[in-house]
């Protein structure tokens, strides 16, 4: 070989070659030693460097738990006292007006999120404990007077010094909620008897339908968007009683089929015939075979209401012929009917759903494709849920009537993977066992400190169920990615919803006094920032609230970093059988005040 300018270049044998390559090789072997060394040791610090505005630099310790970097949040201004992230009013003008589809769920973008901790209104005093909060709140808490200039006259609540008062009126029943839940149980007798036991109240006002059916053992969702009406869900859970933010729009509502015993609609303004009767589909779906609607207001009595009305007798006479057409097609009967009150009730047998298949007809039965259960961003479909004729157990008349419902293993937890009726005893089983565990780490529960409760990723239901005798109330959440348990919750007489913990939750700040979650972080930090999680958390926690974290130990002390940031005070605690792997984490909400202004 020669090189450019024509010289020979001399080529050294193999053999000369040997020794030097091996040299050259040891040198580098030994130089990115080196490097790595310098790498490995500096790594956690480039990346606190980089993310140091971050709650997450997590790291493992020899133990095995994650560990992360101390963070201290900061207050939100002081407007975001009643911030509903996925329902916020200042983001409405984005949406369409069609359907009013702009007060559902809408949630910012993770870039819009917030890392700051929700204050509490100037003047917040610890709620009004129950059963005296049914009756009254503090005026501080829930600041609002439109409600009670608006609605005085219909007794929904009216402001006496530093408190609303609520005497129990509302648009139909002015002379008290009692008296109009009398008239409705002598219409319907299985609301004495403990054949209903869950029921939906849409367009709730401020509770005090479900309020009252407390006292009648029937557990009620009351339903209510964020609108004009300013906080009735607000209301609603300062007193006491079990409600969510929601509006029937063009997204089902986050409930399983055939889960509801009853549906009530006390002059709600939901335009039941437009649109095709789509808003009655949806009611369809959620409410279980032989269970009932029950509407008061136009056009129901429209013969004697009509000049209150502001129509005329001629096209009440209209809508009413309609929303009857409407609810026949759909398979309702006419169940009862007297003065304001009218009850329709959903058809159990299988012969009225087998005639929604004639080609044509409107409203059809769905088709195979449609899930039924299937209920979070699940566009409403213009057509029947029809039932499943393979549940024989899930109408309303061939459930256990109410208590015993809520210790029979359902027929739809053969639905679930692994479920049996085996699995729902032993599940029942633990978790009385652990609720005596709870009891002795938070004497508070079972005391009038502790009303509305939360478990966050329930299964079953067994956390509420070993509840159930104290004085409070549990909102099961089943996450939108676990296998669907929530009918069996439903079916055992308990209330709940599917909800995703990437986002924000469906209710308005400080409603929750005690926040309860089972291996949540285990089952969905890979998709759930932690941190965001736990900041709604204490968004929707009272002061003075509690956490039950049940967690694996890798977890734990995170959270605990992470809540201390958070102005909580947390203590680790060993579980009811002490084992290593598993730890509960019991934290109490602080209260503070913003030193900010409001806006």
């Amino acid at each position: 070989m020669k090189s450019k300018d024509g010289k020979p270049i001399s080529q050294p044998d193999k053999s000369s070659r040997t020794v030097p390559m091996a040299l050259m090789f040891i040198v580098l072997c030994g130089f990115s030693f080196y490097l790595g060394g310098i790498f490995c040791s500096e790594k956690d610090k480039y990346t606190t460097q980089a993310i140091n505005k971050s709650v997450e630099t997590p790291k493992q310790t020899a133990a095995g738990s994650l560990q992360i970097k101390a963070v201290t949040f900061p207050e939100c201004g002081a407007d975001f006292q009643d911030y509903t992230p996925c329902t916020d009013p200042k983001r409405w003008k984005k949406y369409t007006l069609h359907r009013l589809s702009f007060m559902e769920r809408h949630c910012p973008p993770v870039f819009e999120k917030k890392d700051c901790l929700v204050p509490p209104p100037d003047g917040y005093k610890l709620p009004i404990r129950w059963p005296k909060s049914r009756d009254e709140s503090w005026y501080r808490n829930v600041p609002y007077d439109w409600i009670n200039k608006q609605k005085s006259n219909q007794h929904w609540l009216k402001k006496e010094g530093e408190k609303f008062l609520f005497p129990g009126g509302g648009t139909m029943f002015p002379n008290g909620v009692s008296e109009y839940v009398d008239l409705m149980q002598d219409l319907i007798p299985g609301m004495k008897d403990g054949t209903i036991r869950t029921a939906i109240d849409t367009g709730c006002g401020v509770a005090s339908w479900g309020g009252d059916l407390l006292d009648r053992g029937i557990l009620t969702v009351s339903l209510a968007p964020r609108d004009n009406h300013e906080a009735q869900v607000q209301f609603a859970l300062e007193r006491g009683i079990p409600a969510v933010l929601g509006i029937i729009s063009t997204q089902r509502l986050p409930f399983p089929s055939n889960s509801f015993d009853m549906a009530h609609c006390s002059r709600c303004l939901i335009p039941w015939t437009e649109f095709g009767g789509i808003y009655l589909l949806e009611v369809h779906r959620i409410l279980r075979p032989g269970g009932f609607w029950v509407l008061s207001g136009p056009p129901v009595n429209y013969e004697n209401r009509w000049k209150g009305w502001n129509t005329t007798i001629e096209d009440q006479k209209s809508d009413y012929e309609k929303l009857q057409e409407l609810l026949t097609s759909m398979c309702f009967k006419l169940y009862n009917k007297k003065d304001d009150i009218a009850v329709w009730q959903k058809l159990s047998d299988n012969s009225c759903y087998k005639k929604l298949e004639v080609p044509d007809n409107y409203p059809s039965k769905c088709d195979d494709g449609t899930e039924p259960d299937s209920a979070w961003y699940t566009p409403i479909r213009p057509c029947v849920v029809s039932p499943n004729p393979k549940y024989k157990k899930v109408a309303l008349k061939s459930l256990a009537k109410w208590p015993e419902r809520l210790h029979s293993a359902p027929e739809r937890v053969a639905d679930v993977r692994g479920g049996s009726d085996g699995a729902f005893k032993h599940d029942d089983s633990k978790w009385k066992t652990r609720v005596k565990h709870y009891k002795k780490l938070v004497p508070a529960i079972g005391t009038d400190k502790i009303r509305n409760v939360m478990d966050m990723n329930t299964l079953y239901g067994g956390f509420a169920a070993a509840l159930i005798d104290n004085p409070l109330w549990v909102m099961n959440v089943v996450s939108s990615y676990s296998p669907n348990t929530l009918a069996v919750v439903y079916d055992r007489g308990l209330i709940g919803t599917y909800h995703d913990w990437c986002e924000a939750f469906s209710t308005y700040p400080r409603t929750y006094d005690l926040l309860h979650l089972d291996g949540l972080f285990t089952s969905e930090s890979h998709r759930c920032e932690m941190k965001y999680v736990l900041l709604e958390m204490d968004r929707v926690l009272r002061p003075n609230g509690y956490a039950i974290i049940r967690e694996s130990s890798y977890f734990v002390d995170a959270v605990s970093t992470i809540a201390k940031g958070m102005r909580w005070g947390c203590r680790k605690e060993d579980t009811e059988y002490g084992v290593e792997n598993e730890k509960i984490l019991i934290c109490q909400k602080k209260l503070w005040y913003s030193s900010k202004q409001s806006s």
